[in-house]
């Protein structure tokens, strides 16, 4: 459509804002759950039962089945990683096929998807369905058709920016996770109290519309509108850090807005807001981590003192973290920052500068596939986090943040003791994408 524009400039801001758009919206889609766990479990004896309502126990006349029963945190982990599980096993695969076909057909089929399965699990209320199969299965389609939209924005935005300021750059871009977090936080809070299955329902138009525009706008690569490719010089930096890493973060994604509800004590969409604190300090997070590691070059080291001052910082948020709305607010925000800024980083600068090193003969087309491969090994800490919170949050909270501590510490030390051992092995599947 504006190809009679001849600037690469105007093309990268254009790719940079739709890219940033697009994946707003798929976690703007993924949000709503963390929020309505807590009205589909409350506590019913402190809400007033309606006089028509017979039938019902007392104690459990408010939630949705087949969340009211005790082992309800169970459920709510197992519906969680329905979707991680499926996500971190069609993550490996997803790149392959974001190789083989138009990045513009794969992005738009996959946010197209994931709008039908994230309306479906809306649904659920207005066909008042109570099984927990229909809520697992539906998060885990919803899981596969989200992995289309990892590796090919990064690979849209690896095609048109060199090395030079990438940390920087992919630092701000990144900052639509946190965005879409705190959208989809938003939204759903909305409607949680009233009729939760629109929480879900809004996300899943807005993840499709979006879907509709990259059809008709996304420009994939330089060549396609006569511009010319960047320069790539590209530096062999990787962790698997990323594993725990990504555990604490989507760990807190998911049980967040519960803890806070039951810790403190607020209503689901006053725990839903504050919750959105620790993404707006997640951006923050991002941006200083790209930069410091664009000025430093060590993209590794980074990270690695971000993890350092995040394990106490996690500490501390667990127990003082509620003794005031200041606090609260400062916590949450130090926490985002520290916690979100190694993911970012490892998940944009890092994927794009293995995907374009120099073994790879500029064969830009594997940026997907390693991005991919990336994000998959991170994945597994995404699932295995809430699965561990569903199980261990009845034991008390407390032991939830030591498990996040610990995933902590282990990232640190696999980001400098790790590397060493797996660096062959990143080389031989590089060899092997070649």
């Amino acid at each position: 459509l504006f190809s009679s524009d001849p600037s690469s400039g105007w093309y990268r801001g254009f790719t940079l804002f739709l890219t940033f758009l697009f994946y707003t919206s798929y976690h703007l889609s993924r949000k709503p759950i963390s929020i309505v766990k807590s009205e589909l479990h409350k506590n019913c004896s402190t809400l007033i039962r309606p006089p028509n309502l017979n039938g019902t126990d007392n104690e459990t006349w408010c939630d949705w089945a087949p969340f009211d029963q005790d082992n309800y945190q169970t459920l709510f982990g197992a519906v969680d990683n329905s979707f991680l599980v499926a996500y971190a096993v069609g993550m490996f695969f997803s790149g392959i096929f974001g190789e083989r076909v138009p990045l513009r057909y794969y992005l738009t089929t996959g946010m197209l998807l994931s709008g039908l399965f994230t309306c479906l699990f809306g649904l659920g209320f207005y066909w008042n369905i109570h099984s927990i199969w229909y809520y697992a299965f539906v998060q885990a389609m919803n899981g596969l058709v989200q992995t289309t939209g990892w590796p090919a924005v990064v690979a849209c935005v690896g095609n048109w920016f060199g090395k030079g300021k990438r940390g920087f750059i992919m630092g701000v871009w990144n900052s639509h996770t946190s965005v879409g977090n705190i959208l989809g936080s938003l939204i759903a809070g909305i409607f949680v109290s009233s009729a939760w299955g629109m929480s879900f329902i809004v996300p899943g138009i807005i993840i499709a519309s979006t879907g509709i525009l990259c059809f008709f706008f996304l420009v994939e690569k330089p060549e396609d509108v006569g511009c010319s490719p960047p320069q790539h010089h590209g530096v062999m930096e990787f962790s698997l850090c990323l594993l725990f890493a990504k555990l604490v973060s989507y760990t807190f994604l998911y049980w967040l807005p519960l803890y806070i509800s039951n810790v403190a004590h607020f209503d689901p969409k006053e725990a839903g807001d504050m919750s959105t604190l620790f993404d707006v300090g997640g951006i923050v997070g991002g941006v200083v981590a790209g930069l410091v590691s664009d000025q430093t070059g060590g993209r590794a080291s980074t990270c690695c003192v971000m993890l350092i001052v995040a394990a106490p910082m996690l500490f501390l948020y667990n127990h003082i973290g509620q003794y005031s709305l200041a606090t609260t607010i400062g916590m949450l925000l130090v926490c985002g920052a520290l916690v979100n800024g190694p993911y970012a980083l490892i998940t944009t600068a890092v994927s794009a500068d293995l995907g374009t090193h120099e073994s790879l003969s500029g064969n830009s087309r594997a940026l997907s596939t390693v991005t991919a491969i990336i994000d998959g090994t991170g994945s597994i800490g995404a699932a295995l986090g809430p699965l561990l919170a569903g199980v261990i949050s009845p034991t008390g909270w407390n032991n939830v943040f030591f498990m996040l501590i610990t995933a902590d510490i282990l990232a640190c030390l696999l980001v400098q003791c790790i590397w060493k051992v797996f660096r062959p092995c990143y080389s031989l599947i590089l060899k092997l994408i070649q």
